[in-house]
């Protein structure tokens, strides 16, 4: 479940007053046999904790920041290919926003990650309003949650801008917002993922068509500023 509004200001208030907390404990090994070979690579978190199971340094930086892989540039080549196991529990339970920062300050220091930010002409997907207009319901306010599977997701009280932060995360371009659409909105969002074949009449269409066709929007491929994080040094960790 990733609450994008609420990760995006805690972090940011962590970030300013340099009081970043940290885990009480965590451990961080490469990926053992039996997960190397079931293959299945995710983050779960609840009640304080966080476990990361088959991951990348690259994947859990675009976890803990909230952008899209194509917003990290940078950095030696294992971080998108070893993968690693990661348990992590905070002193007492939080929600997930203290967890993203908590998981930032591990990452700096297990794998001693340094990166900076900036602003870059990229190929990207621009995300605009559709010609017959949006189909977009609106949302009484509150948190911003976000509960997705592999080719779907379902949006509370999210912005246009987390809208496209999340379209980022499945994508291989980075998802600029367009569409000059304030407030929150809930969305549902169901679609076949490239190089799948859709499973049979009835099945959801490509992410482009859907977009369209059950929000009202669309993604433009079209290079356009798009802020990355760039990687200027990490080192694989010890295990730990």
């Amino acid at each position: 479940m990733i609450r994008f509004a609420a990760a995006f200001v805690a972090v940011a208030a962590y970030a300013q007053t340099g009081t970043a907390p940290k885990f009480e404990v965590a451990t961080v090994k490469p990926a053992s046999e039996d997960e190397i070979k079931a293959g299945i690579s995710g983050c779960k978190t609840g009640h304080g904790r966080e476990v990361c199971t088959y991951v990348t340094l690259k994947r859990c930086i675009v976890g803990s920041f909230h952008i899209g892989p194509g917003q990290v540039v940078g950095g030696p080549g294992w971080i998108d290919s070893e993968r690693f196991h990661i348990e992590a529990k905070a002193a007492e339970p939080v929600e997930d926003a203290p967890l993203d920062a908590m998981m930032q300050a591990l990452l700096q220091e297990r794998f001693h990650l340094a990166f900076h930010r900036e602003d870059r002409n990229l190929q990207a997907l621009v995300l605009e309003v559709a010609k017959n207009g949006p189909k977009l319901e609106k949302a009484p306010g509150g948190e911003a949650v976000t509960d997705g599977s592999h080719g779907s997701m379902i949006l509370k009280n999210t912005t246009m801008d987390g809208l496209a932060e999340r379209l980022a995360r499945v994508s291989d371009l980075p998802v600029v917002n367009r569409t000059g659409i304030d407030g929150v909105f809930n969305m549902k969002l169901a679609w076949t993922p490239e190089g799948e074949n859709p499973k049979g009449p009835g099945s959801p269409p490509s992410l482009f068509t859907a977009i369209q066709e059950q929000l009202g929007l669309r993604l433009q491929a079209q290079k356009a500023p798009v802020s990355v994080l760039v990687v200027d040094h990490a080192e694989k960790p010890g295990e730990n």
